[in-house]
């Protein structure tokens, strides 16, 4: 049976650096931005079939010159027309449940590092704990900043998404197994 422990919280708040602590103490860490790329990737056809009408009504164009998809693209037109992002998780949110049942099913001390798995309660289900990272807003605009390359509006846009994130662990995780860490 494995252990697993679900690290999340806001953009920019240090759960990068947990997941590494954790990794230094003998867990197994899966990163769901990676696999969140990754699946985009492989449903490519399909997201630029249903947002290329969206994408060229704000002139923003989705593929970078070797067909990719430009995430910060994407990540606008998502901002611009919010309805678009239920669309791309219900094709790319499978097959990240698939990769993350599986890597929990080969380690058993797995970690998930997450934004917001709690729109995955089929994930959550296989969580014990969950280890929610904060951090100061000023720290974190200016890690976003270095980081990312996004303008403040932008880290602005995405932090103000991203306001009610505990309380939304809150409403779907036990209290008891969730532990707040301040970065």
């Amino acid at each position: 049976m494995s252990q697993v422990i679900a690290v999340v919280g806001p953009m920019a708040a240090g759960k990068n650096y947990i997941t590494s602590q954790l990794e230094k103490e003998g867990w197994a860490c899966v990163d769901a931005d990676i696999l969140v790329h990754q699946a985009i990737e492989l449903v490519k056809d399909k997201i630029l079939a249903k947002f290329i009408p969206f994408a060229q009504s704000q002139n923003i164009k989705l593929t970078k010159e070797d067909g990719s998809i430009d995430r910060k693209a994407l990540g606008r037109l998502l901002f611009a027309f919010p309805e678009l992002l239920q669309i791309q998780e219900s094709l790319v949110y499978p097959i990240i449940i698939q990769e993350i049942k599986e890597f929990i099913a080969t380690n058993p001390k797995a970690v998930i590092n997450a934004t917001v798995l709690y729109k995955t309660k089929e994930l959550l289900a296989y969580c014990d704990k969950i280890i929610y990272v904060s951090a100061p807003f000023l720290k974190r605009l200016a890690r976003a900043r270095r980081r990312d390359k996004l303008s403040i509006f932008q880290i602005l846009r995405r932090f103000h998404a991203q306001r009610h994130l505990l309380k939304e662990y809150q409403k779907v995780f036990p209290a008891e197994k969730i532990e707040i860490i301040k970065n």
